[in-house]
């Protein structure tokens, strides 16, 4: 039985993506409010995305600036970039497991409570100059 792994993984290493990444899974957050919140920071500089962080009330801004961190510190300890030429090529929160729970009411009945959960990812990239 032929799986030509060799071949496999000569082209998973060739069409690798390279650039710093971070991702945050399991979330304790919805990922749409974690989507208001990344909406703000797509495409920005990550100096410049730190400010908006900083200046931005949301529940969901503390660990989107943990994971931008996080990507910044891969970035420059891992592949030896310049944090000046860093900006945020993609960031996106997709739903994680959602955990049911359930709250009693009336009669003795209850009704269902949706605890929803997301995974964050931040891909870094440098300026073109």
């Amino acid at each position: 039985m032929a799986t030509r792994t060799r071949e496999k993984a000569i082209a998973r290493e060739e069409f690798a993506d390279n650039r710093p990444r971070a991702l945050a899974r399991y979330i304790r957050i919805s990922s749409r409010k974690v989507g208001a919140v990344i909406d703000l920071i797509r495409g920005k500089k990550v100096d410049a995305a730190l400010a908006i962080l900083a200046g931005t009330v949301r529940s969901s801004v503390l660990p989107v600036e943990k994971l931008l961190k996080s990507a910044i510190a891969n970035a420059e300890n891992n592949l030896n970039l310049d944090r000046e030429d860093l900006y945020i090529a993609e960031i996106y929160a997709s739903q994680g497991p959602t955990l049911k729970r359930f709250s009693p009411r009336a009669k003795g009945s209850a009704s269902r409570i949706l605890k929803r959960t997301s995974h964050i990812t931040v891909i870094l990239d440098q300026v073109k100059r």
